[in-house]
This record gives structure tokens, sequence and C-alpha cells, in this order.
């Protein structure tokens, strides 16, 4: 039998009280936008692009290889994060094909992936992506990257089928399996919630290359 003398047992009670506050601390802020990352989004109109960043400045890269945090799916400043995350990959001098909420500068998780498995090749955003399977099927691609300016190159490591998990706006969560060009799409950007660059990839397929 264990036997606790009295101030012992009070200072439990305080560790466990302050343990509560922490939690429900935690709770709360989990998935909501810091201060900074709402003046940034709303900096400018909805139809506005963002700066994207790139690897070759200093500051810009450190934040590339950071790990996003998940994302509120009922948030209102998210859905004014997708609408600009639409019009930076859409604007004339990025033109590309995905683009992660951290090129942005947001390290939230959300994607905007151009889907060239769906009739008319739409944009669609997805929160809090996952990857939960993926084929031992690859997938060789050319790829480039918003934030790695004048670099592209052939990465040979993709899966070509992968199975995800995500989130939408609508506070939906969903299950689906995408295949071929737009898988590539979907594991570059979702590397990108992870400080995860294509460029990674090349040299992954160098070093496997030499193990043969």
């Amino acid at each position: 039998m264990i036997n606790f003398k009295a101030k012992e047992l009070s200072n439990m009670k305080k560790i466990k009280y302050f343990a509560a506050i922490l939690l429900l601390i935690t709770l709360v802020s989990c998935g909501s936008f810091t201060v900074h990352q709402k003046r940034l989004i709303t900096s400018a109109a909805a139809n506005k692009p963002m700066r994207v960043f790139l690897i070759t400045n200093k500051q810009d890269s450190i934040l590339l290889r950071k790990k996003s945090t998940r994302i509120k799916t009922n948030s209102k400043i998210a859905k004014v994060l997708a609408q600009r995350l639409y019009a930076t990959v859409r604007d004339s001098l990025s033109m590309g094909v995905g683009i992660a909420a951290p090129q942005v500068g947001i390290l939230k998780n959300m994607i905007c992936v151009q889907r060239f498995d769906k009739e008319n090749f739409p944009f669609e955003i997805y929160l809090n992506p996952i990857i939960t399977k993926y084929s031992l099927k690859k997938r060789p691609c050319p790829e480039g990257c918003l934030s790695i300016p004048n670099v592209s190159a052939i990465t040979k490591n993709r899966a070509f089928t992968i199975s995800i998990e995500y989130d939408t706006l609508k506070d939906e969560h969903k299950k689906e399996v995408v295949s071929d060009f737009t898988s590539v799409i979907f594991q570059h950007e979702i590397d990108h919630l992870n400080g995860i660059l294509f460029i990674d990839h090349l040299k992954k397929d160098v070093s496997d290359a030499a193990k043969k």
C-alpha cells in the first residue's frame, strides 16, 4: 500500500491542475492561425497572389524546411488562404500545377493540386492531407518547383499510385486513390508540408543507384 503525505498529495493536485490547463490550451490552439499568419493572409484581397518563398533566400529556405501543422476545416481564414493559394499558383509569374501553404510562408497543412485525372483539370484544395499507402510501381517524372527557380529534373522514386486521406473546407473527411501524374503532384505538395523538397529525392535516386 502506498502512503502519500498530505503535502505530496497537494503537489500532485497542483501538477494535475496545470497539466489540465496546458491540455486545454493545446486543444484550443490546435489548428488555429498565429497573428502573423493571419496578417500575411489578409494583407491583400483574396484573389491576389501571395509572394512565393524561394530556397535561394536564406530566411525563406529555413521556413521551407520546417514541418507544417494541422489546420481547422471550418476556419474563415482557411478559406481566404485557399483562395490566395489558388490565385498564387495561377499567377502568370508562377503558373504551376500545385502549391503548398509553406510556399507562401504559412506553415499549415493545406495544398492546392491540379487534377489532371479529372475533366477540365480543375484545381482543388486539400486540408491535412496524408498518404496512407504507396504502390510498389514507380512513376519517373520530370519535376520542378515554384520555390526552386530554374531547376527541373526527373525523379525516379515517386509511387505510381497512392492512397490519401484529407479534410475539406466543408468539414468533410475523405479517402481517395490517385494515380499517374496527379499522384506525383500530391506527393510533391505533401512533401512540402513535411519540409521536404523534390531535390531531396534526386539525392536519394543517386544513392539508390550507387547501391545497385
